[in-house]
């Protein structure tokens, strides 16, 4: 055992104990979390307007501060843009994470010298987790790669700005430095292909122990390096003994990838985004995520299937981390040393410990079909997709679902749309095992199918690259961006449909 690997054991240990503190008092924790921060923000315009002189617990906090998207706290970010001090949080930001709106364009997230910390301790942390669990510690000194955008930043107004992944790249601990690929130069190039392609050339014949990034993308450099090699990628990095990613659920990507390495190595998941780094996988053992209690953020929930209504006239229900209960779809809301306050960041999640407190992300509070009523959520089709491709060869690349409300004959359906690397044997047995799946995840889609209002669901394959080639024709091919899971309306598989996918 190298002494580096052994600091790293040590080093785990020591970060372990301190996790376990807040963790074990996890009420205390987030009171005080939020009373630092209302502390800390009283004399802000936001804290200012919002009375923060008067607030004294989670209640008050509750009632003067309304739940928010980024359209809505726009008109104090704007300020933050122009150069304003003070604003939401004080003085200025660091950086701004500049990230792709909606209606209003590209947003910009505020990070603050308070907020920065967090969001590398926490990608170190989970490491560290790992290594006290399993003992692996060797990874150290081998290469590992993070694929990220691109580190160059722009300025406005005196403030850096950039994507999340490029701004963390500045923030690489020294002793990573020499072990991180790939180079700095490589790490720039802004276009994903020509960066993949230069990637594979500069890690071919390097020791990589530690790959990270979003699944699909990553995906995409281990088939490059299959073609190069002409063999899995677990031959071609003897070595490569761990997975560390995020940004969307890794079950659908796992028999592809096992299939690509050609063995099974550790994965841990991370739960970052330019608003906070909220939990991480504390353990290869237990599900979920440890939600990070103690990083600068306070949380509410207030439940999905409330999270439209406004029973008193003041908004749903928000319930602090004392209040949430097993298995109950959440939209999470946060309030952050950033200056992010009663946030809603469109994830939602369900808790699958409450000792200590994990969870899994189980979509977008945006992302659903209820086309019927049946408000199917990103984590049912998930799951629903590996239940119906267990114990078969069956390998999927990408995929997304989307309502077909007047189709040209027939009743209508759930339309999946699937990018196969090996496709079923039988179609129609597959379609049938994957509606039977659906049917059993969501009890109001099964009332639909057993009520005759919708017909099981329909398989539509997609090409070879044609997700790829779809990301690329609205500029989104690479860095932090994802496909979603399902939409309740057919803006992105119309466009999948009518574009002139690679055969």
């Amino acid at each position: 055992m190298s002494i580096k690997s052994s600091a790293a054991k040590l080093f785990a240990q020591k970060i372990y104990k301190k996790t376990q503190v807040w963790a074990n008092n996890p009420i205390e924790t987030q009171k005080k979390v939020l009373q630092k921060l209302i502390k800390e923000a009283k004399q802000t315009q936001f804290g200012i307007d919002h009375h923060f002189d008067q607030i004294k617990n989670e209640k008050d906090f509750a009632k003067q501060v309304p739940i928010r998207d980024y359209e809505a706290l726009k008109p104090y970010v704007d300020k933050v843009v122009k150069g304003q001090e003070n604003i939401l949080w004080k003085g200025k930001p660091l950086y701004f994470a500049k990230t792709s709106g909606t209606t209003s364009g590209a947003k910009y997230i505020p990070l603050t010298k308070e907020s920065m910390p967090f969001h590398i301790e926490a990608a170190r942390n989970a490491i560290l987790h790992y290594i006290h669990e399993t003992g692996n510690a060797d990874f150290v000194d081998g290469k590992m790669i993070f694929l990220q955008g691109s580190p160059i930043l722009e300025e406005k107004n005196g403030v850096k700005l950039g994507r999340l992944s490029g701004i963390v790249a500045h923030f690489v601990p020294k002793y990573l430095q020499k072990n991180r690929m790939p180079s700095w130069e490589t790490n720039c190039i802004e276009d994903w292909e020509t960066k993949v392609n230069a990637i594979v050339e500069e890690t071919f014949n390097k020791d990589m122990r530690v790959i990270s990034g979003i699944p699909s993308w990553v995906q995409m450099y281990f088939e490059k390096l299959h073609q190069k090699g002409g063999k899995p990628v677990g031959d071609i990095f003897k070595n490569f003994n761990l997975f560390i990613y995020g940004g969307v659920n890794y079950e659908p990507y796992r028999a592809k990838f096992e299939n690509l390495i050609g063995r099974k190595v550790d994965s841990i998941e991370l739960f970052p985004a330019s608003e906070g780094f909220f939990a991480y996988q504390d353990s290869q053992k237990e599900k979920g995520m440890l939600l990070l209690l103690n990083s600068g953020i306070f949380y509410e929930f207030i439940k999905s299937d409330e999270f439209y209504t406004d029973p008193e006239g003041s908004g749903p229900k928000r319930y602090t981390i004392g209040e949430v209960e097993l298995g109950v779809n959440y939209v999470l809301i946060i309030s952050t040393n950033a200056g992010l306050w009663g946030y809603n960041i469109g994830d939602t999640v369900q808790f699958t410990s409450l000792k200590p407190y994990r969870i899994i992300v189980s979509g977008r509070i945006k992302h659903y079909i209820s086309a019927f009523g049946e408000h199917v959520i990103g984590k049912e089709v998930e799951s629903a997709l590996q239940e119906a491709i267990l114990g078969t060869d069956i390998r999927i690349n990408e995929f997304t679902v989307a309502p077909q409300i007047t189709p040209t004959e027939g009743l209508p359906y759930h339309e999946w749309f699937i990018e196969f690397e090996n496709e079923p044997k039988n179609s129609v047995i597959f379609a049938e095992a994957l509606d039977n799946a659906m049917r059993k995840q969501n009890i109001y889609y099964d009332d639909l199918i057993v009520g005759k209002v919708l017909r099981k669901v329909v398989v539509t394959k997609v090409a070879k690259n044609g997700f790829q080639d779809y990301m690329k024709s609205i500029g989104k091919l690479g860095g932090q961006n994802k496909i979603p899971r399902l939409s309740n309306d057919r803006n992105i598989v119309d466009q999948l449909e009518n574009l002139p996918i690679r055969k």
